[in-house]
């Protein structure tokens, strides 16, 4: 067994307006979920992503108002890559960041891709990563009623990087998975050792995790602005439940299975402390909503349902013309 690729990447905001008018106004990408973290209902969780939300293009949020800051650091996720079709899509992009005051770099070259790294209004790190010369995951459909055009918009999940101290457990931990050395790029800090491109599955920038190793930084702090996990895609419950025995041989402590109800995850930490979903590739997000007005009202799965009135009551709504 080998996971298929990206999945989606759970990040954290303290501004869930601010973050909902960046990632829909200016990054343009659809908001395709609407509902709460199922562990802490009293915090929203957004699902941003393509046109439906397809696996591999799902990039969300928690909202914990009044949060302290990211404190970058190892043992973190500290990048996260988002894919446009072309280098044609990236000049698109320096135009509409300097348009919108957004910070970012010009278009470089990083790992064999044209990339702009740029921040979102909380500081979080990351990319959009060129596909002209991307082969493997496929990429997802933009939404034709985005305010970017859909020849330039964002079209899923990109390279994920990951800093930590000691890379060769890392490294165990996604061979496992299936994931495989592709190359190695120098790295970023003068002084550290390179970083460690791995793929899985059919490869390209949708399957791919970039293993940062740092010996000169502490423990990350996490905070608005960092990553709270990573998910990679399995195709089924059946292929998830084959995997919790996997971990177990290895020794690897996990969740077990858990019910999501848009999809089914297990979880773990691997060996330096980043936690690790494994999700299913279905049954979705229009499961419970139209494809038309996915993302409008708050969802809740059937198991909490029954809490609408009580949920509802502790959630801020989301001013929705708040302009970032």
């Amino acid at each position: 067994m080998n996971v298929k690729g990206i999945h989606h990447l759970s990040a954290m905001t303290g501004s869930v307006s601010l973050n909902y008018s960046f990632y829909t106004q200016v990054l343009g990408m659809r908001l395709i979920k609407k509902t709460v973290n199922q562990d802490d209902t009293s915090a929203y969780h957004l699902f941003y992503g393509d046109e439906r939300g397809n696996p591999g293009t799902e990039l969300t949020f928690f909202d914990f108002p009044g949060i302290g800051s990211n404190r970058p650091g190892v043992s973190s996720i500290s990048g996260t890559s988002l894919r446009v079709a072309s280098d044609k899509a990236l000049e698109y992009w320096l135009q509409r960041f300097d348009q919108h005051e957004v910070k970012h770099s010009d278009i470089t070259p990083f790992a064999g891709r044209s990339v702009i790294f740029f921040e979102d209004p909380e500081g979080q790190q990351l990319a959009l990563v060129s596909d002209e010369t991307n082969s493997g995951v496929a990429a997802g459909t933009p939404w034709d009623r985005s305010p970017v055009p859909v020849e330039y918009g964002i079209t899923g999940l990109g390279p994920v990087k990951l800093t930590v101290r000691k890379p060769d457990s890392t490294v165990a931990a996604l061979k496992l998975l299936g994931f495989e050395e592709t190359s190695r790029v120098p790295a970023l800090v003068e002084g550290q050792e390179d970083i460690i491109i791995m793929q899985a599955h059919e490869g390209g920038s949708g399957s791919e995790v970039q293993v940062e190793p740092r010996s000169d930084l502490s423990v990350a702090g996490l905070g608005k602005g960092g990553v709270h996990h990573v998910a990679f895609r399995v195709e089924d419950k059946e292929e998830l439940l084959a995997w919790i025995d996997v971990l177990n041989k290895a020794g690897l402590q996990n969740s077990g299975f858990v019910e999501r109800y848009y999809f089914r995850s297990l979880y773990f930490r691997e060996p330096n402390g980043i936690l690790f979903e494994l999700a299913t590739d279905g049954p979705g997000f229009v499961t419970d909503e139209p494809f038309e007005t996915l993302g409008e009202s708050l969802a809740l799965p059937p198991f909490l349902e029954p809490r609408r009135e009580a949920i509802e009551a502790r959630l801020k709504p989301i001013d929705t013309t708040l302009k970032s």
